[in-house]
């Protein structure tokens, strides 16, 4: 199988790395980087676990090949926090009670901080558009919209 040097910049950092032509982002970044808070769920991008912004815009990780990236930034969960403070978007979801197992988590905040980039002061129904990619079995989403709503607040400094 043929391989492919490629360059990005991760969570601020340049990568460098060699990979096979058929390397789905989602491996790269959890197998090669190890950043594990990009989860694999249904692998067919139906889930949003595996969501990632790709210079700002939401990708689902496990439908792009690592040779796509080359060139490009990407920001997973793992880059969400800054100098050891939670963004709020992350504190939200814990204080509002937008998470409970967690394993979509990861998911929702980078839809998420994509949405309140593009739309700073969303509606509920904005939030539900702007997350309508990712699935949760545990929380009902009246929690993660809640979340989002409160981070928004947050980030705008009301």
């Amino acid at each position: 199988m043929s391989k492919h040097c490629i360059t990005l910049t991760v969570n601020g950092e340049t990568q460098q790395a060699e990979v096979p032509a058929r390397r789905m982002l989602s491996d790269f970044l959890r197998d090669d980087l190890h950043l594990t808070g990009t989860k694999r769920g249904c692998e067919t991008g139906t889930c949003g676990a595996c969501s990632v912004l790709v210079d700002g815009e939401v990708v689902k990780s496990c439908l792009s090949l690592a040779v796509q990236a080359d060139g490009r930034h990407i920001t997973t969960v793992e880059g969400l926090a800054q100098n050891g403070q939670l963004h709020p978007l992350q504190e939200s979801f814990m204080n509002c009670g937008g998470l409970q197992c967690g394993y979509c988590t990861p998911g929702f905040l980078m839809s998420a901080c994509a949405l309140l980039e593009a739309c700073p002061n969303p509606t509920p129904e904005q939030v539900r558009e702007g997350l309508n990619g990712n699935l949760c079995r545990c929380t009902g989403y009246t929690q993660i919209v809640e979340s989002v709503l409160d981070a928004a607040e947050k980030m705008r400094g009301n």
